[in-house]
């Protein structure tokens, strides 16, 4: 018997879903009920019938799925895949921010902790960030952890954003050169790169946006060739979902870690000992839910 018919026995037996964010491996992907971006999975953990969810990612996606599922089973096969642009925004780091900006409501990147999202007044993700920032009925507001993403925004809004010096390790690999290089090797080629990439990044590109808006160009555009600025897992789900075209990265060097750390093997063990299960302390619960819950319904 495979690994994958083992998860598959395993998965059925306990009741289980299986959700992966588009970075995971390729074949963690193949073995999910469901591949998507953060705000994709964040429904889909909302939604979903089985009773445990086997959450392919990193920790505060797990922690998201189980804010919004508390009387489910939420695993994390491998318990110590973080995210640094999270971990970036620790609770000391926030009060010393937030406490020179007292007055001003604060939007907050799903990409944080559960800690964090329990003291934010909204949270948002990449796909929904300016629909978000512009429901807020203040003319500044504070946003963090992502001074990308805050930028990006700051030029897509009408509002003043304090931007907390937070950035993703991984989008910070891609250079003035790999872009370059990419329109000049490939002038035909459509390039899309996500908006926590840096200004001159996103100034060389098409087009600026998610995971899901990528899939969404690639499926709609007349273009065959499509030059990708985020995490390499986003290249297989994009060649897996529209076959007929051409996806190719900007850089070689998109790699992160910490998506990468969970596998087959990973999965397989979280299925046999229904570990490692989140606990959202009752501190943070209610708080954090609100922040969540607040974003969903502006959807």
């Amino acid at each position: 018997m495979s690994l994958q018919d083992e998860i598959r026995i395993l998965k059925k037996e306990s009741d289980a879903i299986i959700l992966a964010h588009n970075y995971q491996r390729a074949e963690v992907q193949d073995i999910a009920d469901f591949v998507g971006d953060s705000l994709e999975l964040s429904l889909k953990a909302k939604e979903c019938k089985e009773g445990v969810i086997v959450f392919c990612g990193v920790r505060f996606m797990a922690e998201t799925a189980k804010l919004l599922s508390p009387q489910k089973t939420v695993l994390l096969p491998e318990p110590n895949a973080g995210c640094p642009l999270a971990d970036m925004l620790n609770e000391e780091s926030f009060t010393n921010w937030r406490n020179q900006f007292p007055q001003y409501p604060l939007v907050t990147y799903i990409n944080s902790t559960v800690e964090i999202k329990a003291k934010t007044n909204i949270c948002c993700t990449s796909a929904n960030a300016v629909k978000i920032i512009n429901s807020v009925e203040a003319d500044t507001i504070l946003f963090g952890p992502d001074r990308c993403l805050g930028s990006w925004l700051q030029e897509k809004c009408q509002k003043n954003l304090i931007l907390f010096p937070g950035y993703c390790p991984t989008h910070q690999l891609i250079t003035s050169e790999d872009m370059l290089m990419a329109r000049a090797n490939h002038p035909d080629a459509v390039i899309m790169v996500h908006p926590e990439c840096p200004k001159e990044i996103r100034d060389l590109s098409d087009f600026v946006v998610g995971t899901g808006g990528m899939l969404q160009i690639a499926k709609t555009s007349q273009a065959n060739h499509f030059m990708i600025g985020t995490e390499e897992g986003m290249a297989y789900r994009l060649q897996k979902e529209v076959p007929t075209k051409h996806f190719t990265l900007v850089s070689h060097r998109l790699y992160c870690p910490n998506m990468k750390k969970t596998t087959l093997e990973s999965v397989k063990r979280a299925l046999l000992e229904k570990q490692e299960s989140i606990v959202i302390p009752s501190l943070y619960q209610d708080k954090a839910l609100i922040s969540i819950e607040r974003m969903l319904a502006i959807r």
